[in-house]
């Protein structure tokens, strides 16, 4: 624990892969995953595979994770000794994560609470706890990492290459995204997130294998004159492209000064349905 007693606290929404909670004692809380029987919480009792393997019979829901949740989280904090905590979640654009857990926390009074909007999704939002806990580390003070934290929203980005929008219509997280027709023709949009924290189209390519290193392509356009700097690869249930993506990608993971990878959350998964490729990266300057 450092010296200033700060804590992170992320959602699963937000992707850090579970090496990098565990180096960085990230702590985390799950969104739900609802079938028409039975409610699971995301990685702890359904795995991103045991939900794209149920898609063809059910697509789930999901939800926010609940007040009594978060109130848990936090008391739990407050016991290991924490005294502040940093909690940067996904966009409050796409989810009303970030709203309940500003309700929960404004219920605590003896643990300083600051909830980061990252304006972002999966590794995009993921990078921001990632970077706030090294900070922590650093044995920085609370408000200087809130600042930087926030300043770096803008630097953080994730791309995604999906199979098809199917999903997103369905789940209500369609956005900004456009070419709702182009399954007919192939289209492929890779999508991120805007300013606002919503989807939008950032290019249309026809045909996957395209799709992919258009997405590579952007990413290294990004990064290629970076020195210092975070990058993801994650995929839906699409391992084998995921790891060539990685091979063709190597000289920026070896660059990289933190490198994460895997499947991306169940929770996310149902709203983008498998056959998902993303590719993040995150600046951090000299």
């Amino acid at each position: 624990m450092n010296e200033n007693k700060i804590a992170v606290l992320t959602d699963s929404g937000s992707d850090v892969p579970q090496n990098m909670l565990d180096k960085f004692n990230i702590y985390q809380l799950s969104l739900g995953i609802n079938y028409k029987d039975k409610s699971y919480r995301d990685r702890i009792d359904i795995t991103p595979e045991e939900v794209y393997e149920r898609l063809t019979e059910e697509i789930p829901s999901t939800s926010l994770p609940t007040l009594g949740e978060i109130r848990e989280t936090l008391e739990k904090i407050v016991a290991d000794g924490y005294t502040h905590v940093i909690i940067p979640v996904i966009s409050s654009g796409l989810s009303g994560t970030y709203n309940a857990i500003k309700q929960v926390c404004s219920e605590f009074h003896n643990i300083k609470t600051a909830v980061i909007d990252t304006k972002n999704i999966a590794l995009g939002s993921g990078f921001l706890a990632v970077y706030a806990a090294q900070l922590a580390e650093k044995n920085l003070v609370f408000e200087e990492i809130i600042k930087k934290v926030e300043g770096k929203i803008k630097d953080s980005h994730i791309y995604y290459s999906i199979q098809t929008l199917q999903y997103l219509i369905k789940g209500g997280r369609l956005g900004r995204v456009e070419g709702i027709i182009g399954s007919m023709l192939q289209i492929k949009p890779i999508i991120a997130c805007d300013n606002d924290g919503i989807y939008y189209t950032v290019a249309k390519v026809r045909g996957r294998k395209q799709s992919i290193n258009k997405l590579m392509e952007i990413v290294q356009d990004i990064i290629k004159d970076k020195k210092n700097y975070y990058l993801a690869i994650c995929h839906g249930s699409a391992k084998e492209e995921a790891d060539m993506v990685k091979e063709k990608m190597k000289p920026f993971i070896d660059n990289a000064a933190l490198f994460m990878e895997g499947q991306i959350s169940a929770s996310l998964g149902v709203h983008t349905g498998p056959g998902l490729i993303g590719i993040g990266c995150f600046e951090l300057g000299d």
